[in-house]
């Protein structure tokens, strides 16, 4: 039973070398969604509320980029399939 495991592994092994050899030339990833998102300054006397709104307009385009951010890999994956 050891040559069998033996055998599939290196075959699954040669398998992954050969789709990496083969090469899948992806799209570059937009530089939008690399970009991380800065908390909103504090002013100091500046009423909290103001704060809280300028922080959730923050995690408002944070999740906007998250959304792009899965749209773009699952266009790559419908395109090119998933590897595992």
């Amino acid at each position: 039973m050891t040559g069998c495991s033996a055998t599939e592994r290196l075959n699954r092994a040669a398998t992954t070398k050969g789709q990496v050899q083969a090469g899948i030339a992806l799209p570059p990833l937009p530089d939008d969604l690399r970009k991380q998102e800065a908390h909103a300054p504090v002013v100091e006397g500046q009423p909290l509320i103001a704060i809280l709104a300028r922080e959730r307009q923050a995690l408002n385009r944070a999740n906007a980029r998250q959304g792009r951010t899965i749209q773009f890999y699952d266009d790559l994956t419908s395109r090119y399939g998933t590897r595992r």
